[in-house]
C-alpha cells in the first residue's frame, strides 16, 4: 500500500532524512520511533506531499509526486498539534470540514459516533479536554474514510487516561482494517499499536522489527525503582548484586538498572532471598 524508495530531504548541506526506505502492506501498522529531531515527522510530511524530496513514494500504486491529490484522498492525517476554531461546536467543525471536502453530511453523524463523542457534539472546541480534541482530530481525518492513517505523536500531549482512551480507539481502528503509520517516541506505546517498528536516529533506520524486540535490539535499559515489604533494604540490596545486578539502596526501596528483558529477573531473584516487592516503578 505504501512504497518508499531511497526519500532522502535536504535543506541546504543537511540531510534530516537520509536513505529512507519502507514498506508497509495491505491491513499491516507500522511506528516510526525515535527522538525529536530523528526525521519522523518529515518522512510523513514527504509522504503527504507537503515537502519536496528525493527517491520515490507510492500510495495504493500511485507516484506521491505526479499523483499528490488522488494519494492525500487515500490518507487521512492527525498532526501532532491540532487546529481548530474555538467557537465552533466539535459538530460544527466537522460539518465545516465535510462540505470543504464535498462530503455528504451523514457521514459526520458516523465518525462522531465511530470516535465516540457522541455525547460532546453540541461542545466548543475551547471546551474540550485533550483528549477529545484527539478524538475530533481523528474524526476529520476519518471523514473521507481513507484506508490509510497517519498519526504524528497522537497520545504525546495527553494525560495517562486521556492516553489510554486513545491507544484503545487506534487499536480499535486498526482492527478494522486501515493501516496505520504512527510516529511516537513512547516505547510502551507502540507495541500496543502496531505490528512493526522502524527506529529511527539522524533521518536515517537504525532497527527494523517487532515491537516486542525493539528495546533489547537498540541496547536500552532501564531503572526499576522497587518498593519493599518490611524487608531489610540491604538485604535485598546483597540478593540483587549477588543475582549479577548493579542495584544501590534509596530512601524508600532499591534502585536497579535492569535491561528490557531482565525486569522480571530481578523480581524472581528477589523472591527466591524470600524478598516481598510491596510496589515497583520503571524509570527509562
Amino acid at each position: 500500500m505504501i512504497h518508499i524508495d531511497a526519500l532522502t530531504k535536504r535543506y541546504g548541506a543537511l540531510a534530516v532524512v537520509d536513505d529512507f526506505s519502507m514498506q508497509v502492506d495491505a491491513g499491516e501498522s507500522v511506528a516510526l520511533w525515535g527522538p525529536n529531531g530523528a526525521g519522523k515527522t518529515t518522512v510523513v510530511r514527504c509522504i503527504l506531499g507537503l515537502l519536496s524530496y528525493e527517491g520515490s513514494i507510492e500510495v495504493d500504486g500511485l507516484d506521491a509526486r505526479k499523483h499528490g491529490k488522488a494519494v492525500r484522498r487515500r490518507m487521512g492525517y492527525v498532526p501532532q498539534e491540532l487546529s481548530f476554531y474555538d467557537d465552533l461546536s466539535v459538530l460544527e467543525t466537522l460539518d465545516f470540514s465535510a462540505a470543504l471536502r464535498k462530503l455528504p453530511t451523514q457521514r459526520v453523524d458516523e465518525v462522531i459516533e465511530l470516535v465516540d463523542l457522541g455525547g460532546h457534539r453540541d461542545k466548543l472546541v475551547r471546551e474540550l479536554s485533550g483528549g477529545l480534541k484527539q478524538r475530533l482530530g481523528l474524526a476529520s481525518a476519518l471523514l473521507p474514510d481513507p484506508p490509510v492513517l497517519l498519526l504524528d505523536e497522537p497520545t504525546s500531549n495527553l494525560d495517562a487516561a486521556a492516553r489510554e482512551s486513545a491507544v484503545e480507539l487506534l487499536h480499535d481502528l486498526r482492527e478494522g482494517g486501515r493501516i496505520l503509520v504512527v510516529t511516537s517516541h513512547h516505547l510502551e506505546e507502540v507495541g500496543m499499536l502496531v505490528d512493526r517498528v522502524v527506529a529511527m536516529e539522524a533521518g536515517r533506520i537504525t532497527v527494523e522489527c517487532p515491537p516486542n524486540e525493539l528495546a533489547e535490539r537498540l541496547g536500552l535499559r532501564a531503572w526499576l525503582h522497587v518498593v519493599l515489604d518490611d524487608a531489610p533494604i540491604a538485604d535485598a540490596v546483597d540478593a540483587l548484586c549477588s543475582g549479577g545486578f548493579d542495584a544501590r539502596a534509596n530512601s524508600y526501596g532499591v534502585l536497579v538498572e535492569v535491561s528490557a528483558q531482565g525486569k522480571g529477573r530481578a523480581l524472581e531473584v528477589l523472591r527466591h532471598a524470600g524478598i516481598g516487592v510491596a510496589d515497583l516503578e520503571v524509570w527509562r
